[in-house]
């Protein structure tokens, strides 16, 4: 995250310093033009800083969620399950903390922010609007191949464990 952090105060920066040298040495016409990009490219900025904020607030819930997968995989005193059981016990013994905390708080509020987001960029964006369209005209013209894909996938990931749980055996 401070990398990300970094990164998006550099480039407002370096906008802010291309917006101060168009407001001293050019046209009317081309200063406008000039401010129309930088404000685009201002919220650029401000979707990537918010995707990685959403990435951030959901990485605890998806750690506990991998450690109970990971915990059963084998014995609990081969690694990596001794960890993975660490790591659940760590949530079960703090409550307030692990379940209300970052398993309710931290994902509820990625799934508010991620929904504001997502109805401001729909109603902003006419070119998300025409691309979920032609996606979804691709998706409904190739649903027999997309089912057979996705049913390949889950059999491939039954499996897998299948063959984890009888290597642990």
């Amino acid at each position: 995250m401070p990398a990300v952090l970094t990164w998006c105060c550099r480039r407002t920066q370096r906008l802010a310093l291309s917006a101060q040298r168009l407001l001293t040495s050019s046209a009317f016409a081309t200063l406008a033009r000039s401010v129309t990009l930088l404000y685009k490219e201002l919220m650029r900025s401000a979707k990537v800083a918010i995707a990685a904020a959403e990435l951030l607030l959901i990485l605890p819930a998806a750690l506990f969620m991998t450690a109970l997968f990971v915990r059963n995989l084998q014995p609990p005193e081969y690694e990596p399950a001794h960890t993975a059981r660490q790591i659940v016990t760590w949530f079960a013994v703090r409550p307030r903390i692990g379940l209300w905390g970052l398993l309710i708080a931290l994902p509820l509020a990625v799934l508010v922010t991620g929904c504001a987001t997502l109805f401001d960029r729909w109603s902003d964006e006419p070119g998300l609007r025409q691309a979920t369209r032609q996606t979804l005209a691709l998706l409904g013209a190739h649903l027999p191949t997309l089912l057979v894909a996705g049913a390949t996938l889950a059999a491939g990931g039954v499996l897998a464990i299948v063959a984890l749980h009888l290597l642990a055996d």
